[in-house]
């Protein structure tokens, strides 16, 4: 029975929901689905839009604050609202500024904005948190000398910020709460100088970069390099020596060779210390890195200053780390109607279109923006790219999402869903290598929720991610990874056998021999049943298995080469039923060009190489040809494709160099001679209206 919900309307069934999820699913597949590239240049796709390195083996915040006697982040205090009623401003204690002092590092351009502060007593900070503005602004107003410094609340109006300042004191009003419909205008600051110059005070205002302030004359505040902050704490710590004795460990080195914020660099020098004191050991060093990233992220899911639609913005890019900004951000937004629907199913589910700059997403993530190249069919196309400004975030983000907020689950496969179909192959790939990831870490979930649902697919394309996500989940060490390939492999379900003979084809260079025995027994079981259907006197089977079959071979042929040619090679001359598949997949090998930019043969281009450095692997490939030609089923494409090849000769002289050879190797065979004559002898050029010049020299380095 279906039921009602609270407001009164019919609750969706299960079965309903999915059902529609599973139609909105295949309305999303049948927009790219007729689209079905290669399965070279889908293995291309897949090296070139993974996550940086992922695939590559598939190719031959604050600056200090001060708690507890600690140094932190950019938490100096509690910045935010207060449940209780409270005093619109109090004193930061003297010693918790005297404690920062010692410690402060200068930025480049404090010495600036201590000018501007002493000359026009109101100066607007602005940047993300992890800069340490606030420290920055705490550090600026004792430096002219108050005698105390007071903290503003940062909810505070605008508009209400000129009463607060009665007396000659310094003022911080860090992270100030202001929108487009809360902005802090030029005419606020006049009426705050104004104020200032009557009562004595200086006042620091440290806000977001923002459209909500782009009028108003601020200071971008810059932090100090990492380095410098850890030598500051140090030497208040242990002296110049102490200093001396730790900066050229390797946990230092390393650790300095990523953009760390000053709160960071803070917390890092803190273990420091201790280990220059001889408290710690080195080794404690090492794994401080990966606590402060999870402390990071953890802090982005569930701090304050954070919406569900900055969140939907970080998981984002955390899948679309380095990769184009706009992609991200764009993509975000699906993310966060999914997500908004789980945790305000009832609210408006529409996002601000005109809300924070660029600089101002990238900067509350930590993240960089740069202009680099995007590699596309057309070639290489300017984008602006945007990228964490530690590595080690993205694939630990996703990790958490998926791991400790188990809440965010159905939001997050719903969204891969859709991008698992997108028309563009980067975001495809982006989709399948979260999977793989999500796999890694809940090998039951990740392929419950989203790898089976793609394999079982009769889209190609979802079929393709499936493929892509196995692939590179046992890149990432995803355990069973093998085992499964095989059960689908051997199964009876088409849709996952398809799967694993398109994951065996790309997984060739990490493992040649089980992915060759797992594609020898597919194509021994289909010989079987093409044998079985003759019996019965029906039609040949015209599924897309043997083409997979196939395709999966050229794949596993071209990535791993010499491994695998010697044994394709032995299975071509004494197993009949591996023939046929082996033949297809060795003459579509050799229709295959090196790139968009560059038609010769990948297959030529391998033949010469080894005619120099592996002659052996030149006599096999040779071998493969002469089989080609000899059999009646593969006949008539090995002439055709050996007709391009002589094309390509004609226009290439390296290539004229290579036929040399090879054609006299094939020629001592009088059927292939015959063949080949003929094939020389009717070479024309169609531009030319004449036969190839190339044709009559080759022609006559045949054997007589």
């Amino acid at each position: 029975m279906t039921g009602t919900d609270e407001a009164g309307k019919p609750a969706e069934s299960t079965a309903d929901k999915e059902k529609a999820d599973e139609e909105k699913t295949e309305q999303a597949e049948e927009g790219v689905q007729e689209q079905r590239p290669p399965a070279w240049a889908a293995r291309l796709d897949l090296i070139e839009h993974s996550p940086v390195g992922l695939a590559g083996v598939l190719v031959e915040g604050a600056q200090y604050g001060v708690a507890g006697g600690e140094v932190h982040g950019d938490v100096i205090y509690q910045f935010g609202a207060y449940a209780e009623p409270r005093p619109l401003s109090g004193e930061i204690p003297a010693d918790d500024v005297a404690r920062l002092s010692v410690v402060f590092t200068e930025g480049p351009r404090f010495t600036e904005a201590l000018t501007r502060l002493r000359d026009e007593r109101v100066l607007v900070l602005t940047g993300s948190r992890a800069t340490g503005r606030s420290s920055a602004g705490l550090m600026l107003l004792h430096r002219l000398g108050l005698g105390q410094v007071r903290l503003l609340p940062s909810d505070t109006l605008p508009a209400a910020v000129r009463d607060e300042l009665d007396s000659a004191a310094g003022y911080l009003l860090a992270d100030l709460a202001i929108s487009r419909n809360r902005p802090l205008q030029q005419v606020h600051l006049h009426a705050i100088r104004e104020q200032l110059i009557h009562s004595g005070g200086h006042l620091v205002i440290t806000v977001a970069e923002s459209a909500a302030c782009s009028d108003l004359a601020s200071l971008p505040w810059e932090p100090p390099p990492a380095v410098d902050v850890l030598a500051s704490h140090v030497r208040a710590a242990e002296g110049v020596v102490g200093w001396e004795r730790v900066c050229d460990l390797t946990a230092v080195q390393t650790f300095l060779e990523r953009d760390h914020p000053p709160g960071e660099a803070a917390a890092f020098a803190g273990q420091l210390v201790a280990v220059a004191a001889g408290t710690a050991e080195e080794a404690s060093l090492v794994s401080f890195g990966e606590a402060t990233v999870q402390t990071q992220i953890e802090s982005w899911l569930t701090g304050e200053g954070f919406s569900l639609h900055d969140r939907a913005f970080l998981v984002s890019l955390g899948v679309f780390d380095n990769a184009p900004y706009a992609l991200a951000a764009e993509l975000a937004d699906g993310l966060f109607t999914h997500l908004q629907q789980i945790e305000n199913p009832y609210q408006p589910r529409g996002v601000v279109i005109f809300g924070s700059s660029r600089s101002a997403r990238l900067d509350q993530v930590r993240a960089r923006g740069y202009e680099a190249p995007e590699m596309t069919v057309w070639g290489a196309v300017p984008q602006y790219m945007a990228a964490f400004q530690d590595g080690r975030v993205a694939p630990q983000l996703l990790d958490t999402v998926w791991m400790l907020y188990p809440s965010a689950r159905p939001a997050l496969i719903d969204w891969l869903r859709e991008l698992a179909v997108d028309g563009r192959p980067l975001v495809r790939t982006r989709a399948s290598a979260a999977a793989a990831l999500l796999t890694r870490s809940d090998l039951s979930s990740g392929l419950a929720h989203l790898i089976e649902p793609w394999a079982d697919s009769h889209s190609y394309v979802a079929r393709l991610a499936a493929a892509n996500a196995l692939t590179l989940a046992h890149l990432l060490h995803a355990i069973a990874i093998p085992q499964i390939l095989h059960s689908w492999c051997t199964g009876d379900d088409e849709n996952r056998r398809w799967t694993a003979l398109r994951a065996y084809g790309l997984l060739g260079p990490v493992l040649p021999d089980d992915a060759l025995q797992a594609l020898t027994t597919a194509a021994r079981e289909h010989s079987r049943k093409e044998e079985d259907r003759k019996k019965r006197r029906e039609k040949e089977d015209e599924s897309e298995e043997l083409q997979e079959l196939v395709e999966a071979i050229q794949l596993l042929l071209l990535a791993a080469r010499g491994p695998v040619l010697a044994k394709l090679v032995m299975l071509v001359e004494e197993d009949r039923a591996v023939r046929n598949p082996a033949l297809g997949a060795f003459l579509l090998a050799c229709e295959q060009p090196i790139s968009e930019a560059d038609d010769r043969p990948l297959v030529l281009d391998w033949y010469r190489t080894a005619l120099q450095t592996e002659p052996c692997q030149a006599q096999q490939l040779t071998r493969l040809w002469s089989v080609a030609l000899e059999d009646p089923r593969h006949t008539g494409q090995a002439v055709r494709t050996m007709r391009a090849w002589v094309g390509i000769a004609d226009r290439v002289p390296e290539a004229e160099t290579v036929m040399t050879v090879l054609l006299p190797g094939l020629a001592q065979y009088p059927p292939h001679r015959r063949r080949l004559e003929h094939l020389l002898r009717t070479a024309w050029s169609a531009e030319r209206g004449s036969r190839l010049p190339v044709a009559d020299r080759l022609l006559a380095g045949l054997p007589h």
